[in-house]
Parts: C-alpha cells; structure tokens; sequence
C-alpha cells in the first residue's frame, strides 16, 4: 500500500472517489458534502490531495481546501473504499494529509467539521480541539459547500452557529499541554457523548 500526494496522473480516479464519498454518506445517514469529478481533479492537479492505492487499484483519498487567504485550511472529503476499510487505512492517510498541510501551509490553521467519532479520535490524536464555529473560517463559499448536506438546515435554522457536525482546529502556535495524552482523551470523550446525544434526539422525532 502507498500513500502519496495526488497529482495529474491520478485523475482517472476521480469518478470512483466522488460515488465512494456519495456512498459513505447513505451508509451512515450523516452528513458528508457532495464533490464533483472537477473539484477533485482540480485538488489532484495542484498537489492539493493524497490518495492511497494497492498496485494500480483505488484505497482511499483525502484533499486540502485552503480558506481566508490561506489563513485556514481543511483536509476534507477523507474515505477509504470498502475493501480496505478496518485495516488502519483512514488514520495513515490522515496523519500523511495532516504533515501535508503542515508543510504546504506552516501558519495556518488546520479545522475539521465531521460527525464522524472515528475522524474525531483521529483528530484529537493529531492534535485537534474542539471549537465553537466562530473560530472557523468566515468565508461564505466554505459554508456554501454545506448545502449538498442533508443536515444544512439545521445549520441555516442556527445562523451558522452549530450543526451535528462538530468544529476541531489544530493551531500551529498553540503550546502543547504537559497533560496533552489525557485533554485528548477527554476531549474525544465529550465529544463522543455530545454526539450520541443528538443521534438520538434526531431519531427520536
């Protein structure tokens, strides 16, 4: 298996990472943005995304956005196909994505918004906290790309404040904590319990 950072070359994949994200997200019955085959060849071509492939065949993908004049930036649209799931796949592809936009974009801030407890365990390991959205990026058209989502209304009813998605931002000035192993652990904590909360509030109704 090898993990590397897209380029041209992987656009005849692009087809099979937008059904596999759209597939994903009526698995889970969450939200999860729809892409176009154009947005992803667009993240492929400008070394803006990592794919993971066994010899010539699709594992799993993940792609940069950069936001408020590179201020911010999100690794997005994180999947790993069917066939290669449970073997560890989505944390390696994270942490590779992750040291990416390290690189790329040293002073930004990396954010996530998911509803997915998985992805928040494998932020909190990255060094994510959870944040309110007024500490995410303000930029309209990042918002925008939340209406493909089933749960949009629910962000449009809160004025943008909130949604089922949880906010996490890594900030690259932030000082680690000496107990930084147990804020993680209690962080991932709260958040699974915030979650299971309102999973069940949204399939009570």
């Amino acid at each position: 298996m090898e993990i590397i950072i897209a380029d041209k070359s992987h656009t005849i994949f692009s087809q099979t990472i937008c059904k596999a994200i759209e597939e994903a997200a009526q698995v889970r019955g969450t939200g999860i943005a729809k892409r176009s085959p154009e947005y992803i060849i667009s993240k492929m071509e400008t070394n803006n995304a990592v794919i993971a492939l066994e010899g010539g065949t699709f594992a799993g993908f993940c792609y940069i956005e950069t936001w408020s004049h590179d201020k911010f930036v999100a690794n997005s649209g994180l999947i790993v196909h069917p066939d290669f799931r449970n073997q560890g796949l989505a944390k390696k592809i994270k942490q590779v994505v992750f040291e990416h936009s390290r690189t790329k974009y040293p002073t930004a801030k990396i954010f996530s918004i998911t509803t997915g407890l998985a992805v928040m365990k494998l932020n909190s390991a990255l060094g994510y906290k959870p944040v309110t959205f007024s500490e995410l990026t303000d930029e309209p058209s990042f918002w925008k790309g939340c209406q493909t989502c089933k749960n949009y209304d629910v962000l449009q009813r809160t004025s943008q404040s909130m949604c089922l998605c949880t906010g996490m931002l890594y900030d690259p000035n932030s000082k680690p904590d000496k107990n930084s192993e147990k804020v993680k652990e209690k962080s991932f904590l709260r958040l699974k319990s915030i979650k299971q909360s309102l999973f069940l509030k949204k399939h009570k109704k």
